[in-house]
């Protein structure tokens, strides 16, 4: 069973981000599509899991996942893709087999073979990926064992150790250089930008009780999607400069070559007001123009510097790799003798059956008379020991089976 686990991986490693996004499938087109793959290219168990910078099929199959199964398997889950693409893709992935297979699940599961190294999000991917495929019924028992253990090692590596504590995100680094700065909970926010950055970014200020939002974005339909769940006023982008209603905290991200926020923005966007502000900067090249920050009371945060915060973090964070190969490499060990031991008991669960067979011909065939022959006493005592027997025969191969197992 172990040797038909194969994965086929595409990540930041061999794929650019674009051709992996291809890959992507939308969740209600999942089940029919990989239940077509499963059924056609003959899998026992499928695993789908898909993130913003990881595709990845875990399967077990008999057969040998070879460059011509590569191309059945490319070619049946996504067939609107062309030849070449389907060439393309089947040569791309990263391949892995049997027990490598179970090294690269807990090392992905772990985050050392993330982008980001230590990001805790992605054991919370891997076990939503798993119950996912599971409701499709596409896994079975070898995939459910492996998932169990998987998602116990990566547990075990963010518990001792501290690949996950220090923060390296730029969105996380931000909220936590906001946070650090005591700004109360009744702060004016001012967004502009509804993108991913910006849209991560602001569900941490709520999630942290900041309630008062404004929303700028090209687009208004995007300024009010997010402004609808920030529970905040979304506005066109537009309309920036004629804003009075004041701010305490700007937060900006938008893909412009040029400066959002001139002076001559700023001072509108004032309105008289000479407190400090704060300025949380995350596009590049910057939103805000740097006379805004040289010549006005604010106090800036740029991404460059929360660049440098988290290359130092990613630092820290690498110290620990060592450590958590080693947590892995006996997770490992561990994952050869759970699936010897469950290959026993998979193998041995029809022996009950089998002994309650013989008991019930012995008791009601081969030996019905001698036994209606009986006293209630000596009945009794012989269902006894009957049952003793039955169970003893039960267990005792299965125990010493594993001890066998266990030390091979």
């Amino acid at each position: 069973m172990l040797e038909n686990y194969h994965i086929i991986a595409f990540t930041h490693r061999n794929l650019d981000l674009n051709d992996i996004g291809k890959l992507h499938i939308d969740e209600t087109k999942q089940a029919q599509r990989l239940r077509v793959l499963s059924d056609t290219v003959g899998l026992d168990e499928l695993m789908f899991l898909s993130t913003c910078n990881r595709v990845e099929f875990h399967f077990l199959t008999p057969r040998e996942a070879d460059s011509d199964f590569a191309l059945d398997f490319f070619r049946t889950l996504y067939p609107e893709m062309s030849s070449e693409q389907i060439e393309h893709y089947a040569h791309r992935g990263d391949q892995f087999k049997g027990i490598g297979a179970v090294e690269h699940i807990l090392s992905v599961a772990s985050s050392i073979d993330s982008m980001v190294v230590g990001e805790r999000e992605i054991i919370t991917q891997v076990r939503n990926a798993f119950e996912a495929s599971r409701n499709m019924e596409l896994t079975g028992d070898f995939i459910r064992v492996l998932m169990r253990h998987t998602i116990e090692t990566a547990k075990r590596v963010y518990t001792e150790t501290s690949i996950a504590i220090k923060p390296v995100s730029v969105v996380s680094l931000a909220y936590h250089k906001l946070r650090d700065m005591n700004i109360p909970l009744d702060a004016r926010v001012m967004i502009i930008g509804a993108g991913v950055t910006n849209t991560n970014m602001s569900r941490f200020l709520k999630k942290h009780g900041f309630k008062h939002f404004a929303v700028f974005n090209r687009t208004l339909s995007k300024a009010e999607s997010l402004a609808q769940d920030l529970q905040g006023n979304a506005y066109p982008l537009n309309d920036l400069s004629d804003f009075r209603k004041g701010f305490d905290v700007l937060i900006t991200c938008t893909g412009s070559e040029h400066h959002i926020v001139t002076p001559e923005i700023y001072a509108s966007l004032l309105n008289g007001e000479t407190d400090r502000k704060v300025i949380i900067d995350l596009a590049l090249p910057q939103d805000i123009d740097p006379e805004i920050v040289a010549t006005r009371k604010v106090t800036h945060i740029s991404v460059e510097v929360l660049q440098k915060i988290s290359n130092e973090n990613l630092k820290e964070r690498s110290k620990e790799i060592q450590r958590v190969e080693e947590i892995i490499a006996e997770a490992v060990f561990e994952f050869r003798n759970i699936h010897k031991l469950r290959s026993v008991e998979l193998a041995m669960r029809e022996v009950p059956q089998k002994v309650k067979e013989i008991r019930s011909n012995a008791v009601n065939e081969i030996y019905k008379d001698e036994i209606n022959r009986l006293d209630p006493h000596s009945r009794e005592v012989l269902e006894k020991v009957i049952g003793y027997m039955e169970k003893k025969y039960m267990s005792v191969p299965m125990i010493m089976a594993k001890e066998i197992l266990l030390k091979h």
